[in-house]
């Protein structure tokens, strides 16, 4: 319970951090927004359904790079705009260590929960299903982020940021599909322990 406690109390103070004086305060709302959602249906769920440390260290991983994103703009970045320097890159890449993380940790999330609720019995067939869950949650996002431009012109082009490339949409579920696999392959055996410990 220390470990959740300590990780929603950081998450707290690096929000407030987030909120003062953003890049935008109409795309910090669009992206801190599901990291919000996110934290509210933990605290509402948390009675009938407890997750593993594992899972909660990767949600807050997960919140704060929407959060810091969200107070930067994706574009903007400092520490990638740095890396875009060096590196000499065309564009700031942070959005796509946010939609890694997109398929990173929704991918934990749901492995948690088809094993808990004894949905699937195949380890094969659970990795696939893993990653099509992480796919769709990727899809998803990127429908919304494309309704919001949409209806907002201009103003939700923060929010989207293309960056101006064409293939950023298939790129960032690209991204989310690697990060599925990549935490499939390195957190499965760690996450099988946990879950070990405690009770469905």
């Amino acid at each position: 319970m220390k470990l959740i406690y300590s990780l929603l109390i950081l998450i707290i103070l690096l929000f407030i951090w987030s909120a003062i004086k953003p890049f935008e305060y109409f795309t910090w709302f669009l992206e801190v927004s599901p990291a919000i959602i996110g934290i509210l249906v933990l605290v509402f769920t948390f009675k009938k359904l407890r997750f593993t440390n594992l899972i909660y260290i990767l949600i807050f991983v997960h919140c704060a790079i929407l959060i810091v994103g969200g107070h930067y703009t994706y574009a903007e970045v400092p520490l990638f705009d740095w890396i875009q320097d060096v590196l000499n890159q065309q564009r700031n890449n942070y959005d796509k260590l946010g939609h890694f993380a997109q398929g990173f940790v929704p991918a934990m999330i749901a492995r948690e929960l088809l094993i808990r609720k004894e949905v699937i019995n195949s380890d094969k067939w659970l990795n696939f299903i893993v990653v099509c869950i992480a796919l769709a949650i990727s899809a998803t996002y990127e429908f919304i982020e494309w309704g919001v431009s949409l209806t907002t012109g201009e103003g939700g082009d923060s929010f989207l940021g293309t960056q101006g490339y064409i293939w950023d949409t298939q790129s960032d579920m690209l991204f989310a599909a690697i990060g599925s696999i990549v935490a499939l392959i390195l957190l499965s055996k760690v996450h099988n322990k946990q879950l070990k410990s405690i009770k469905n």
